[in-house]
């Protein structure tokens, strides 16, 4: 079947992770940067945590970077978004760390690049990220952010997985018929939820997520190699 897009998860999918693992190195190198601004390492956690989660259940009335700041300003203060600045000098520079815990397949970009001569790629990774902390996870793959005619991020988007609407915000603002759509991603809750639109999914198993142990039998499945050999067919 000819796509007219491929949409690719990232994380998990086209850069293996073990989230777990990343999500530990990631804030403790986000402390480290911070620490000496005066946040105290268990609320400073706790706090990104819960600007997550309102990013989460974002109800489309705001992009996901106004509801994250949101609820930092209302834990910490307005005075505290001076610091917003230190924030983004880490995920331009200490947050490049955090690679060392990923894996690397070159696959990813052999897949991309033959997706991309048979129609559009977009990467819809879930966007409670800033652009230049995605950006870095993309070049991390052995991708460029040129390798995608759009990429979510919080400061672009108004939902997050797995609410279906994050998809349709997507599908609305790139003009394509879901019914002629891939979603290809690791995570059965977040990813596979798409098929609810009409869109076609392969489930990537190589960093599989399956935390509510859904049967497998439904979707299309395989490792990044199966998937390369799906989509050149």
């Amino acid at each position: 079947m000819e796509y007219q897009a491929v949409l690719f998860d990232l994380d998990g999918t086209l850069l293996p992770m073990d989230q777990e693992q990343f999500v530990k190195t990631y804030f403790g190198l986000l402390v480290q940067k911070v620490a000496p601004l005066g946040y105290d390492a268990k609320q400073l956690i706790d706090s990104i945590w819960k600007g997550t989660y309102a990013m989460i259940q974002n109800d489309g009335s705001c992009m996901n970077y106004d509801r994250f700041w949101e609820v930092f300003v209302s834990i910490y203060g307005e005075e505290k978004m001076k610091d917003k600045e230190v924030f983004d000098s880490f995920y331009a520079h200490e947050f490049q760390a955090a690679k060392q815990v990923c894996g690397f397949n070159p696959l990813s970009k052999k897949i991309v690049d033959a997706c991309k001569e048979k129609g559009r790629v977009v990467l819809a990774t879930n966007p409670i990220f800033p652009q230049v902390a995605t950006h870095s996870r993309i070049r991390w793959a052995g991708l460029e952010p040129d390798d995608f005619e759009y990429i979510t991020t919080y400061e672009n988007s108004r939902f997050c997985k797995p609410n279906p609407y994050y998809y349709r915000e997507i599908l609305e603002q790139r003009n394509l018929d879901p019914k002629k759509c891939l979603m290809v991603g690791n995570d059965v809750q977040e990813d596979m939820i798409t098929m609810e639109l009409g869109m076609d999914t392969y489930l990537i198993t190589d960093c599989l997520i399956n935390s509510k142990n859904k049967d497998l039998h439904a979707y299309k499945k395989g490792s990044m190699e199966d998937f390369l050999q799906f989509i050149a067919s």
